[in-house]
């Protein structure tokens, strides 16, 4: 399992980001998601590394 927490705002981000950060359930700044680990959200995370923090649980 993996939890993501979004730690920077989108404000200035491309659409894709965007889109790749509401993809994953994140709002607001310090809102977080579980999810379990796939190659799909590894690809999505390496997309929006700047932007969240990841912990594996």
């Amino acid at each position: 399992m993996i939890k993501v927490t979004l730690v920077k705002s989108t404000i200035g981000e491309v659409k894709s980001v965007k889109g790749t950060i509401a993809a994953l359930g994140l709002k607001k700044i310090n809102s977080t998601k579980t999810f379990e680990n796939s190659p799909v959200l590894a690809g999505q995370l390496k997309k929006v590394a700047h932007l969240v923090k990841v912990e594996e649980i």
